[in-house]
């Protein structure tokens, strides 16, 4: 049975930019290896966040709609609701994490993913029966 995969703004925007190739090769190394057999999901915050540092980094309007397109023909996009929202707010309580992080978390919750890939968030953290993994680790 396919894993739902969360993938944080942070993979896509190292997939699509290649000011650092480490982090270039190593996201789409994950995507390549995990876009097939799985169920890629994200957020609209996550490409809210991918565009903006996108428009940050000198693309074009052309170049970020070609990302969003690309990116919601591989993935689920979840759209987050008011309830979503009062999750990531538990969660903050409970685990001291950022509002944005918060929102990452309850969005994957919500969409019952296994794994949330993230470079922001604690390495091999079990939350809620969900794994957080930093693919950018050095292992």
């Amino acid at each position: 049975m396919a894993d739902k995969i969360f993938v944080d703004s942070n993979v896509w925007v190292y997939l699509f930019t290649s000011d650092e190739k480490e982090k270039n090769n190593r996201a789409r190394q994950f995507i390549r290896d995990n876009g097939a057999g799985n169920v890629l999901v994200i957020s609209y915050q996550v490409i809210n966040e991918v565009s903006s540092v996108l428009k940050r980094k000198n693309f074009t309007e052309v170049q970020i709609r070609f990302v969003i397109e690309t990116m919601s023909e591989m993935c689920v996009i979840r759209n987050f609701s008011l309830e979503t929202v009062m999750s990531a707010s538990l969660l903050r309580d409970k685990l001291s994490v950022s509002f944005w992080d918060s929102l990452i978390v309850a969005s994957a919750g919500a969409m019952q993913c296994h794994l949330l890939v993230s470079e922001d968030m604690q390495d091999n953290r079990l939350i809620n029966g969900m794994k957080i993994i930093n693919i950018f680790n050095p292992r």
